[in-house]
């Protein structure tokens, strides 16, 4: 982790991220749960949690819009969810705005590692889901690869692999099983040339993303390849953890 993320504040840290994502989204359309690689995971999932929440889904939600519970701190991002149809509250996952034990099924992709404090962000979401449930989480690996990049998009952190499963049992969290995600290039030089647009043209930069490597990015995933526990984190830059809430 970068000295500068670490004396970010909580409050710094989420006006941080809405004037990033509030300018990510508002160019954005949202694109449908059915189309990421989480498909096949999410709806069998679903099945059998009558009670969901996805927390910072911004405008790629992966949960079915009908019959979930989305929390956002975007207002661009809240507006497209509503005028999709779902169920959509403005707030913060390390105060979340929900009664104990309330969720079946919670998910929070690329969230935990925005916030100064993820203890309280881990300690929110065991309060939130109901004993047994399932929480999905995506978190980004190995301190030693923090960049340029992590920095411009607000990350305060990436997790150690070795030393994540006990941090989660500490919230009462079991890794049931996991696997590589997430749509982040290979090349370094693809990332040094998007990091340099985002400094200097960030909304052209923006533009694209959204218009152009998204939908390639889409259309180039790979199905998910799940390994029981946690997976060997040679070479996985950011880990998918199906969790169980003990």
């Amino acid at each position: 982790m970068g000295a500068v993320a670490q004396a970010r504040s909580d409050s710094g840290m989420v006006e941080t991220n809405r004037r990033f994502y509030d300018n990510l989204w508002s160019g954005a359309k949202l694109v449908a749960p059915q189309r990421f690689n989480t498909w096949p995971l999410v709806s069998q999932l679903c099945e059998r949690a009558a009670h969901r929440l996805e927390i910072a889904p911004g405008l790629r939600p992966r949960l079915p819009l009908g019959g979930t519970v989305f929390l956002d701190l975007s207002a661009p991002a809240l507006r497209a969810l509503r005028a999709s149809g779902a169920n959509a509250a403005n707030g913060v996952i390390g105060t979340l705005p929900f009664a104990d034990r309330s969720f079946d099924l919670v998910c929070a992709f690329d969230i935990v590692e925005h916030v100064a404090d993820d203890d309280a962000a881990f300690a929110e979401l065991s309060r939130v889901a109901a004993t047994g449930a399932i929480v999905l989480l995506s978190l980004p690996l190995h301190p030693r690869a923090w960049n340029a990049f992590d920095e411009c998009v607000g990350h305060c952190r990436r997790y150690e692999p070795d030393a994540l499963p006990a941090k989660l049992a500490r919230h009462g969290f079991a890794i049931e099983r996991s696997a590589a995600y997430g749509m982040q290039p290979k090349s370094s030089r693809l990332l040094d040339l998007g990091l340099w647009f985002l400094q200097r043209h960030r909304s052209l930069a923006m533009r694209w993303y959204n218009r152009v490597f998204m939908p390639i990015g889409l259309r180039l995933q790979k199905p998910l390849r799940w390994t029981d526990g946690m997976i060997d984190p040679r070479g996985v830059d950011e880990v998918l953890l199906v969790c169980r809430r003990r």
